[in-house]
C-alpha cells in the first residue's frame, strides 16, 4: 500500500467535537473526527464515481434487513472517533428502532468500503480498519483504483487480495453479490 498523507484542519486550542462536525457547512468536502482533530478525507471525481458504482451494485444485491449508507454518514466508533466510509451497509436491527438516526450512527457498519486515494497514508488506513473492527464491523473492503485491486478484510483478520479479473463475492453478508473486480473501477 502506498504511504501518503491526509490533510488536517489548522490547529485550534480546543478539541473538535461531534457538535462541531455536525455544524460544518456543506462545502463539498468530506471530514472525519479523529482523536479530537478534524481530518479532511481526500476525494475526487474518480473516487466518487467508483464509490457510486460500488454502492449501486451493493444496493442491488443487498438482502432484506440491511440498510445502505453513503459517504456523508458518520459512524461513532468505540473510541469516540467519527468515521465515514465511502459506502457502507449495516444490519437494520443494529439501528435504533430499525431506523437511521438523525445524527451519527453508533458503532461501525457491518460492511465498510473505502476507495483508497493516492494521498492516504498506510498508517491511517490501518488505524481506521482497526477502529471499524473494534466497533463491530464484519468486513472492510479497501479498493485500490491504481492497481484495480480489492483487499477484503474480515473481522477474524483474514484478508483476501483480489485482482482485476477475480470475482468479489459478498457472502456471507451479501449472498447475492458477485462482481468482477475490474468492473468496479469505472473510468
Amino acid at each position: 500500500m502506498p504511504a501518503v498523507k491526509t490533510r488536517t484542519q489548522p490547529k485550534r486550542k480546543r478539541r473538535w467535537t461531534e457538535a462541531d462536525l455536525l455544524c460544518l457547512p456543506d462545502d463539498g468536502r468530506k471530514y472525519e473526527l479523529v482523536n479530537g482533530r478534524l481530518v479532511e478525507v481526500p476525494t475526487g471525481a474518480r473516487h466518487s464515481r467508483i464509490s457510486v458504482e460500488v454502492g449501486v451494485r451493493l444496493y442491488a444485491a443487498r438482502p432484506s434487513g440491511t440498510t445502505m449508507f453513503a459517504s456523508s454518514t458518520g459512524f461513532r466508533m468505540a473510541q469516540g472517533n467519527i468515521r465515514s466510509p465511502d459506502v457502507s451497509l449495516m444490519l437494520t436491527d443494529r439501528l435504533p428502532d430499525g431506523k437511521a438516526p438523525e445524527g451519527f450512527v453508533d458503532g461501525a457498519p457491518d460492511l465498510a468500503v473505502e476507495v483508497v486515494s493516492p494521498s492516504e497514508r498506510l498508517s491511517d488506513l490501518l488505524a481506521k480498519m482497526a477502529e471499524y473492527f473494534e466497533s463491530g464491523a464484519q468486513e472492510v473492503w479497501l479498493l485500490f483504483p491504481e492497481r484495480k485491486q480489492v483487499y477484503r478484510y474480515r473481522a477474524d483478520l483474514t484478508v483476501e487480495v483480489l485482482n482485476e479479473n477475480d470475482i468479489l463475492l459478498g457472502a456471507p453478508l451479501l449472498p447475492e453479490f458477485a462482481v468482477r473486480v475490474g468492473d468496479l473501477f469505472v473510468e
